[in-house]
């Protein structure tokens, strides 16, 4: 079973629309803190692997369902796990919970490209590495 990795993120006021939820286009805001948040909890920091591996992340694709609203105050939990680890890609389950609640679920790909092109290239070994063993 693979291993999950649980940050929270408390609603404040901008993250909401008119009606009072949080409008939906912010779950993706709030699943790339948690991967981002993951990435800092492996200790991979994505300047210097800018810097020195010339590698970047970038999103490939995001498929999001939505189950339930969230709404100004409530404390997110967002769980991310790898549904599988590909040679330059790494493709993520998350979920959005408000205590019981399943709030959103989504499917993203991200894929390691470099800088200057945005070509397509291996995860940089430590990276891979360390994601593996999460």
């Amino acid at each position: 079973m693979p291993s999950v990795f649980n940050w929270t993120v408390r609603v404040y006021y901008e993250d909401t629309d008119a009606g009072g939820i949080v409008f939906y286009a912010n779950y993706l805001k709030f699943f790339e803190r948690a991967r981002t948040e993951w990435l800092r909890a492996l200790e991979v920091n994505q300047q210097q692997m800018a810097e020195q591996h010339d590698a970047i992340f970038v999103v490939k694709s995001a498929s999001v369902d939505y189950h339930a609203p969230a709404r100004l105050d409530d404390v997110i939990t967002l769980t991310l796990s790898i549904e599988k680890l590909g040679r330059a890609s790494v493709v993520f389950m998350q979920h959005a919970s408000c205590g019981d609640a399943l709030l959103a679920s989504a499917r993203v790909k991200v894929g390691c490209v470099d800088r200057a092109g945005l070509k397509p290239r291996p995860l940089p070994d430590s990276v891979a590495a360390k994601m593996r063993a999460a």
